[in-house]
């Protein structure tokens, strides 16, 4: 199946983001950016910054970045915060730094802030952020040594990847499944839309 094309006379779309993810779920509603352009910002976070706001500042930098770099197009940034409480609990580099985040969040709920940032090519910008709740079950510890054994939790915030075998913890979710994955998939269609930068499908149709 090829590509949607964009709307008439709507700009190129560039996703600031270097997650397959994030793209494997744009492609999921029929949009096919033109241009993936990961964004070199820091994304440690700041003293006493609560992850909400880590989320959002994220994205508007992502976004930010890029678009600096393709003046004529939409621009969208997105980042995805998972904390308990006021701890976030980054992307996961070690089986032990897994093992930690894998341990905190069994049996207990945490959020997921997703933003995103939307520049269009006129200068305007959206943003929204999504929070979603979700709980795991107790885990046992045959659970988090086959967890860990997968891999799957490689670089991944919170160490677990709903889409993938983490959802057999996942006991409860409030809020937003994409978002949970990494980009909240209506509130984008919307951001997008409000600029001037639709779904191509739904353009076409004339709704």
């Amino acid at each position: 199946m090829s590509p949607a094309s964009p709307a008439p006379g709507a700009g190129p779309l560039v996703l600031a983001s270097a997650s397959p993810r994030r793209l494997d779920l744009l492609r999921q509603i029929g949009l096919e950016p033109d241009a993936v352009v990961p964004a070199e910002i820091d994304e440690t976070p700041r003293k006493r910054e609560l992850p909400p706001q880590l989320a959002r500042r994220l994205a508007r930098a992502k976004a930010a970045a890029v678009a600096r770099l393709y003046p004529d197009a939409f621009v969208l940034g997105a980042d995805c915060v998972v904390a308990v409480g006021r701890r976030v609990l980054p992307k996961t580099e070690s089986e032990e730094e897994a093992r930690r985040h894998l341990t905190l969040l069994s049996g207990r709920r945490h959020r997921v802030h997703a933003a995103v940032a939307v520049l269009a090519p006129d200068g305007r910008r959206a943003e929204r952020l999504v929070t979603s709740i979700v709980a795991f079950k107790r885990l046992t510890e045959a659970e988090i040594a086959g967890y860990l054994a997968s891999g799957e939790w490689r670089d991944k915030a919170g160490a677990y990847a709903i889409q993938g075998r983490a959802a057999a913890f996942v006991r409860f979710l409030s809020g937003s499944y994409s978002g949970v994955v990494g980009l909240p998939l209506a509130e984008t269609a919307a951001l997008l839309a409000g600029l001037g930068r639709p779904l191509p499908w739904i353009a076409r149709a004339g709704c």
